[in-house]
């Protein structure tokens, strides 16, 4: 059963019968929002281009970031399906990150996921934006954060998986940024690690 959460919410990822997931998918999702007015209706939706992007931390220093430019990390723990620049107009994810814990480097302690609009376009032109946390190996929904609010914001630090003694435990972040980039995005994620 999936978990609508809130910001701020953590999950714990161990399974009903406390065995661990071995491998997980953040899954993003969006569709531009119509134009408003006659001529917008004849052009039809704005084009938006979100990447979503996982930055792996051993405590506050960033290893390695998976992203539609380095598509596998170094020990291929994760993974990214690939650069979508358009956004979806159906159900489905248009971009997903996939990590396997069994192979996520002892010294990772946090992956931190965020998603930002490249193109420059704010989150008040994006409709039905959402991340998702999909257990890879039933396809099973475990949690699924909301992209809502709109606002003038080209980014969001959605969410955090932390490395905890019982396990792996997944953080609602879902605080508004400006970047185009991940880079650009560094000094506001410094803030919840």
């Amino acid at each position: 059963m999936s978990v609508n959460l809130a910001k701020g919410q953590t999950i714990s990822l161990a399974k009903s019968d406390a065995t661990p997931l071995i491998r997980v998918r953040m899954g993003l999702g969006w569709q531009a929002a119509q134009r408003k007015g006659f001529l917008g209706k004849l052009i039809g939706p704005k084009e938006i281009d979100l990447d979503a992007s996982a930055l792996m931390y051993s405590g506050r220093e960033m290893l390695e970031v998976v992203y539609f430019n380095y598509l596998v990390s170094s020990y291929g723990a994760v993974r990214h399906s690939g650069d979508n620049r358009t956004g979806g107009d159906g159900p489905g994810d248009d971009e997903a990150i996939t990590v396997d814990f069994t192979r996520v480097p002892p010294e990772v302690d946090q992956i931190v996921f965020t998603v930002n609009s490249f193109t420059g376009a704010t989150f008040g032109e994006v409709g039905h934006a959402y991340c998702r946390l999909v257990d890879d190996t039933t396809g099973l929904e475990l949690a699924r954060y909301t992209l809502s609010g709109g606002g003038s914001h080209t980014a969001q630090i959605m969410a955090k998986v932390v490395r905890l003694p019982e396990g792996w435990q997944l953080a609602a972040i879902g605080e508004p940024a400006a970047g185009a980039t991940f880079q650009e995005l560094l000094p506001a994620i410094d803030r919840y690690l």
